[in-house]
């Protein structure tokens, strides 16, 4: 054990978050795929040892090999000891070396020395899994999230989230490893860290805006993702787009919980540091070499996060980033999104203009969006129509505070329509 002096509960509990991906994986790697569930049970024993322990009796020289060895023996013991696992022993016995089952010593590090917990994202990223349960896979085994906190976050019983990661781990167990040298591989693990901050910056349903936990989740991962492959320009702008909006979040709900604009948002609310990282990030990784969408969108946020008020926001240099965006495939928020900067430098009425091919296509034409913006546009050029279009977008948003929020703003167009009639 280390001489430093016992640590606090909070110092444990970070370092054990940390390391509980990397015990994981390393276990993983070391007894196959086909022992997922025991790994991660054997791990899980294994960190409750550690956050009884360590408090007390101080971090060992090497906090991961202890819970890698620690975890093993855990595991060992399991196999060896039920007699109705006898199945599940023979096939650790033949995809093991008998050498693997002795356990060393409780600080020797594991033979590789190897961080495993990229080869874990892959595996919970596996291109056979569905997106929620890639996500949902993810947040437990990399992010250490318990099945009862990823239910709540995605407002499912708990029962049911349970199924659906004894699912993902089925079907993880019954098909092969995903080909980690593929770029498109990196890409699934991207989208999923991408999918989570999405949830949590703007949360689907429910009567919250944010689920916090999610996207701060997302960006540690991001960042893990990062020291994982350091060269890999979309995952730097990947991390960047996510520091730069999540910026914003102190600003993004008032007093009451209520959605504030992004035009409205009080700036000296937004988180300064978090700004000052993304930026500095996105303006090293830029130049490095061939640009991707993540970085393309991580600059669109630099520039509303450096404009010192929304009057100020260069929009014209906005479009042309977006313009650059819409070549790297369809997105129909990136042409939505497009369009809210047009309308920005040409007017509204080129910003309707731009929304005519989403409402042709039938994956987005009823998006609650699609309707509010329109309804925005046609505000803007004044049209009495635009209230009944926000309320309508009220009735399709599945987010209590959005919907909350075109309601209230109808209703104050139509307060001030009859205010001026009557006046």
């Amino acid at each position: 054990m280390s001489g430093g002096g016992q640590p606090g509960p909070g110092a444990v509990e970070g370092l054990l978050r940390d390391l509980a991906p990397q015990a994981l994986g390393a276990l993983v790697r070391r007894y196959g795929r086909g022992c997922f569930d025991e790994c991660e049970d054997a791990v899980q024993e294994a960190l409750l040892a550690a956050a009884t322990q360590w408090p007390a009796e101080g971090v060992p020289e090497n906090p991961r090999g202890w819970l890698v060895t620690v975890a093993g023996r855990r595991l060992t013991d399991a196999v060896r000891s039920e007699v109705a696992r006898r199945r599940r022993e023979d096939a650790l016995a033949l995809a093991t070396p008998q050498s693997a089952l002795l356990s060393p010593p409780p600080d020797a590090a594991p033979a590789s020395g190897r961080d495993d917990s990229l080869h874990l994202l892959f595996l919970c990223c596996h291109p056979e899994l569905s997106a929620p349960s890639r996500i949902a896979l993810t947040l437990r085994a990399v992010g250490g999230l318990t099945t009862a906190q990823i239910a709540a976050a995605f407002l499912v019983p708990e029962a049911t989230m349970a199924q659906r990661i004894s699912r993902a781990k089925q079907t993880v167990r019954a098909a092969g490893l995903p080909d980690r040298r593929l770029p498109e591989r990196l890409a699934d693990v991207r989208q999923v860290i991408y999918l989570i901050f999405n949830e949590g910056y703007t949360a689907s349903n429910g009567d919250d805006l944010t689920a916090p936990e999610l996207s701060g989740e997302a960006i540690r991962l991001a960042r893990l993702l990062l020291r994982l492959a350091p060269d890999d320009a979309e995952t730097a702008g990947l991390l960047a787009l996510m520091l730069l909006t999540d910026a914003r979040r102190p600003a993004r709900t008032g007093a009451g919980g209520e959605l504030v604009t992004l035009a409205e948002q009080d700036r000296s609310l937004w988180d300064a540091a978090l700004v000052e990282e993304g930026v500095e990030l996105i303006s090293r990784t830029l130049p490095r070499g061939q640009v991707g969408p993540y970085q393309v969108q991580a600059a669109i946020a630099a520039v509303h996060d450096e404009a010192p008020d929304a009057k100020s926001t260069d929009w014209p240099q906005i479009l042309a980033l977006y313009d650059l965006l819409i070549g790297f495939g369809e997105n129909p928020f990136i042409t939505l999104n497009r369009a809210v900067a047009l309308a920005m430098v040409e007017g509204p009425g080129a910003g309707l203009a731009a929304l005519a091919p989403l409402e042709a296509d039938k994956r987005f034409a009823r998006h609650h969006r699609l309707f509010a913006t329109r309804a925005h546009f046609l505000e803007l050029l004044g049209d009495p129509t635009a209230p009944s279009l926000y309320r309508e977008a009220a009735r399709r948003a599945t987010s209590a505070p959005e919907r909350r929020h075109l309601t209230e703003h109808a209703r104050r167009l139509e307060t001030g329509a009859a205010d001026r009639r009557n006046a």
